[in-house]
């Protein structure tokens, strides 16, 4: 006959348990919060996106009448700014910065917003996560 011991592994397996599902649980988590991350940036960027192509296809009039239409439409950074502005304003997606930037025949917007993602408190600390993107667009030949 056996004999049994009292002082067994009996339960040993619990921790183990544990340890395994607070991994499942960080992990699930994590996932959440990268593809909230990535779900903003995607905002951001398609915001900037159809700001640079606002800005490409707003036409300074002064430019076009001082220096003339020879293969493009020239760009200037007033008439830009206020396209970028009006598309913004338009987009429904609120940015904490922006800035344009032209070099006559292209422009570049930068967008910057600061979210707050999903379990942000556990992996940031509650702090807000910065997405900034950059898109550029070439005003259209005549």
């Amino acid at each position: 006959m056996r004999e049994r011991w009292a002082g067994s592994e009996q339960g040993s397996s619990l921790p183990f348990v544990l340890v395994c599902w607070l991994v499942a649980a960080l992990m699930t988590f994590g996932a959440i919060a990268a593809s909230d991350a990535f779900l903003e940036q995607q905002r951001v960027q398609s915001a900037c996106d159809g700001a640079a192509l606002a800005a490409a296809n707003q036409t300074g009039p002064a430019a076009a009448y001082t220096r003339g239409v020879t293969g493009y439409l020239p760009l200037d950074r007033t008439s830009a700014e206020l396209a970028v502005a009006d598309q913004l304003a338009d987009g429904g997606t609120r940015l904490d910065a922006w800035s344009v930037t032209v070099d006559g025949v292209e422009a570049t917007v930068t967008c910057t917003r600061s979210v707050q993602i999903a379990f942000g408190w556990l992996f940031l600390g509650g702090a807000p996560l910065q997405r900034t993107a950059v898109a550029s667009a070439q005003a259209p030949t005549a």
